[in-house]
């Protein structure tokens, strides 16, 4: 019987725990994770498809903008340049001078002929004027005429248009040989900016397409965070705001950073918002793909009254060292801490929740 009365008196014995409020500064931030990419990194893709035949880089490298990076090799390719090649020499106007040649002395002859018709057919039509002759052969030669006349016609009508076709034939085929090099020079993939290859994608002997990345060309000086910010924090980011940001790779330091874009659509996989900084200290030296943690500043203050956040009870109440509930009033808060505004003096006693 006593030592359950000393249970008793004992458990009514233990106090609780109470914490006062303390005066310090406070910060508001939004968490986020991501990765450092250089700056105007892209993937590089090929703009047509055949074998790598030879890679003119190696990863490290620095290259100029449309610096050579890869050569593709299309057997068809080729055929089609040499195919073009050969129809453009044929179509060549030079090369169809014979057949100009040929219809142009047709028309020679047949405006000589027309001459020759014409001077029967006034003699004849002179002679029957003096009633000599007969009437058909002033028919026979008017015919004899008309048909000559028709004839040279012909002949020029055909000359315009041996001309036009020949023109025609010659601009197509140029045309198409211009496509063709253009193509051909195509199977010289290029670098699109100044920067350094970071990735070599493919080997040589390889089969690449237009959808296949080779390889990986960035800054080699300027690089970018990417920061993958909660939907239910991103109403809360505005450019221009600082970033505090931490690598694995530089143990116990943090970098300042500024918000330079918010991307505006949510990746409804990750149900996050693309956020964007860029370094104000950056480290000594970075890699894209260095992994990153960041703390988005949101607001600050300075000797302000705050708590822990565990004796918040309903984001609105505390309870005082009876147990009692204290409505307050709360300003900034970070993961541990939140700023009281009103509700309880800095010397009030209060008692964690169970």
């Amino acid at each position: 019987m006593s030592g359950i009365l000393l249970l008793v008196i004992g458990a009514c014995n233990k106090k609780t725990p109470t914490y006062k409020p303390s005066i310090e500064s406070i910060t508001e931030s939004v968490y986020a994770s991501g990765s450092v990419v250089s700056k105007n990194q892209y993937q590089v893709f090929p703009k047509v498809s055949g074998t790598i035949d030879q890679i003119f880089v190696l990863e490290g490298d620095s290259v100029a903008k449309n610096s050579p990076l890869f050569s593709i090799t299309n057997e068809s390719s080729r055929l089609s340049r040499e195919n073009a090649a050969i129809a453009a020499e044929f179509a060549d106007s030079r090369n169809n001078q014979e057949k100009i040649k040929e219809l142009k002395t047709g028309i020679s002859l047949a405006r000589k002929k027309l001459q020759q018709d014409s001077l029967l057919y006034v003699r004849q039509l002179t002679l029957w004027e003096q009633n000599i002759g007969s009437k058909l052969q002033v028919e026979q030669s008017e015919l004899a005429y008309q048909n000559s006349k028709t004839n040279l016609e012909s002949a020029l009508l055909r000359l315009s248009e041996l001309i036009k076709q020949i023109k025609f034939s010659e601009q197509q085929s140029r045309k198409s040989l211009q496509i063709t090099a253009s193509t051909d020079d195509d199977r010289i993939v290029r670098s699109h900016i100044s920067g350094k290859v970071y990735t070599i994608l493919k080997e040589s002997g390889e089969m690449v397409n237009q959808q296949t990345p080779v390889a990986v060309v960035g800054s080699s000086t300027e690089f970018i965070i990417q920061l993958q910010v909660d939907e239910y924090d991103i109403v809360k980011v505005k450019k221009g705001q600082t970033v505090f940001i931490t690598l694995d790779s530089y143990k116990g330091k943090a970098f300042k950073a500024l918000v330079t874009r918010i991307h505006p659509i949510m990746n409804e996989r990750t149900k996050t918002f693309l956020v964007e900084a860029e370094f104000i200290e950056k480290p000594p030296v970075l890699y894209p793909n260095l992994t990153v943690e960041a703390n988005i500043l949101l607001n600050s203050k300075e000797r302000v009254m705050t708590i822990p956040r565990s004796y918040l009870v309903n984001d609105s109440f505390v309870l005082d060292k009876e147990g009692n509930r204290k409505r307050v009033m709360t300003g900034l808060k970070d993961f541990n801490k939140v700023e009281i505004i009103s509700g309880i003096s800095e010397n009030e006693e209060l008692s964690i929740p169970e």
